[in-house]
């Protein structure tokens, strides 16, 4: 096989593996959103035309002889392609909202601690969640960690339970901690950006997060851990401040409010598509997490 031919496939299978796990991570919209344009320059037709100029001068030729009633269909189409597009404006508006609603004073010192925090958040009805859950989920683990870790919000057995990360995602988050970087799952601190069980686990609404983000806050602030790794999409946009795609920021290394911050794929979605590859990356975002920590002074 012609290398030149062999590299552009193996390019093309790369791309289409991104996109794929970006689809699996992010939802469907998203996909669709990122993919659009390169769908529509990647048509057999499209590729013809620049493989030959004549091709394409004879195709346009030939659509301008169709009549003026496939120039209204078309004006119909671009009609329908422009109204069928506004929904994810509006989502995308919805999504910036999160990172400029404004949250709360903190009610604590600067340096709290966490009973004070989990004092001041009390029996929280500070926002709709708090209409569907059973108890609160706070956080799990030691309170000077060296390493804290963020998810999105609880589900049913964490609700049931009142602790982070029980279910299945949490077991393979544990297993992720304990078996791969050697540490108990005491010797870390966890926590979500909401303590409430959204209904049916959706991501939570921006001002819930922005309800729940001081206490958050409080959190790291009375950890104070060397590193915080942020699980999945939500946990990092909140954190970066921006909506972003969680399969291009994980691995590389962020900040938040001047501690180190490492994004990776959250256990949910691992469980959900369970291949070597995704295994692997989280391996490598935890391993790179826990050396840096350690670079800093951690004794794990």
């Amino acid at each position: 096989m012609d290398r030149a031919l062999a590299r552009d496939l193996c390019e093309a299978l790369a791309s289409a593996r991104d996109l794929a796990r970006e689809w699996l991570e992010e939802g469907v919209e998203t996909y669709d959103r990122n993919t659009s344009s390169r769908t529509l320059s990647s048509t057999p037709a499209a590729l013809e035309a620049r493989r030959s100029p004549e091709a394409s001068q004879q195709a346009a030729e030939g659509g301008a002889q169709r009549g003026e009633a496939e120039r209204s269909s078309s004006k119909a189409d671009a009609r329908s392609e422009a109204e069928s597009s506004e929904p994810s404006e509006v989502n995308r508006r919805a999504a910036a909202q999160q990172f400029s609603l404004v949250p709360e004073a903190r009610p604590w010192p600067e340096r709290p601690t966490l009973a004070e925090v989990r004092a001041a958040l009390g029996e929280c009805t500070r926002c709709r969640l708090a209409q569907g859950r059973t108890q609160i989920v706070f956080g799990d683990g030691d309170p000077a960690a060296d390493l804290l870790f963020v998810g999105e919000g609880p589900g049913e057995q964490e609700d049931l339970q009142g602790i982070p990360f029980v279910g299945r995602a949490g077991e393979l988050l544990t297993q992720m901690i304990e078996k791969g970087l050697g540490v108990p799952r005491r010797g870390v601190y966890i926590c979500n950006i909401v303590k409430c069980r959204p209904p049916q686990n959706r991501t939570p609404l921006g001002d819930e997060v922005a309800s729940c983000r001081p206490f958050l806050d409080g959190q790291i602030d009375a950890v104070r851990p060397r590193v915080i790794v942020a699980l999945g999409k939500p946990a990092t946009s909140l954190l970066l401040g921006r909506d972003v795609s969680i399969t291009r920021v994980r691995g590389t290394w962020q900040e938040y409010r001047g501690t180190p911050l490492m994004p990776t794929f959250h256990p949910a979605f691992v469980l959900r598509q369970y291949t070597p590859d995704n295994r692997r990356l989280v391996w490598e975002d935890l391993k790179a997490a826990l050396a840096r920590a350690r670079e800093l002074g951690a004794r794990i």
